[in-house]
């Protein structure tokens, strides 16, 4: 499950067998594509609508399987945006998820260790990982936000923007403090060009 996160992996494993994939696969190929991009990119509405839009079209083949696995992913989304709530939409499928879900549910809540592949989201959850359980160094912190930056992830951005404005402010570090509260605003649309 190394790259157990992208939606291609998640929900359209039967694409590579020769049979064209059916319409359900593909639509929640769409969705989990979609609310990805959504939520990364801080749009909280339309990853709403892409996420019920994933459940409808899973809920098709009334496998609880992948509805856990659904579910996961948005608990690892969230995870990579240092959103932690536990995963409860998991939590009330678990009984009906495979051992490599419940593994990966239990390396979310910080309860098992495992590596990231070297895919940026991957890395980021891992990330977001070691920071909930507090194992994340400085350098953690900034690589994540190197991640973020780089993909054009607004919501986990912010959120490790956040850290480092909390840790400048506590170290005193008034010109760091003024760079990453610049970040901020640019990124969260609250100033024009820097």
């Amino acid at each position: 499950m190394k790259a157990w996160l992208p939606a291609c992996v998640v929900f359209l494993s039967a694409c590579a067998s020769s049979p064209p994939p059916a319409d359900w696969q593909l639509g929640s190929y769409a969705a989990a594509s979609a609310f990805q991009q959504d939520y990364l990119g801080g749009d909280s509405k339309a990853a709403d609508r892409d996420f019920a839009r994933l459940k409808d079209e899973i809920s098709a083949t009334g496998r609880l399987d992948l509805l856990a696995r659904a579910e996961l992913l948005r608990c690892a989304l969230r995870a990579a945006s240092l959103d932690y709530d536990g995963c409860p939409g998991f939590e009330k499928l678990r009984a009906d998820a495979g051992a490599e879900e419940i593994a990966y549910a239990d390396f979310l809540a910080g309860r098992a260790a495992r590596a990231a592949a070297e895919e940026p989201l991957s890395r980021l959850v891992n990330l977001g990982v070691q920071f909930r359980s507090g194992k994340a160094t400085p350098e953690n912190v900034a690589s994540a936000v190197d991640i973020s930056s780089a993909q054009g992830w607004r919501r986990p951005l912010l959120a490790w923007l956040g850290v480092e404005e909390k840790r400048a402010e506590a170290a005193g570090d008034r010109d760091a403090l003024e760079r990453i509260r610049q970040r901020i605003a640019l990124v969260s649309g609250k100033t024009g060009s820097p």
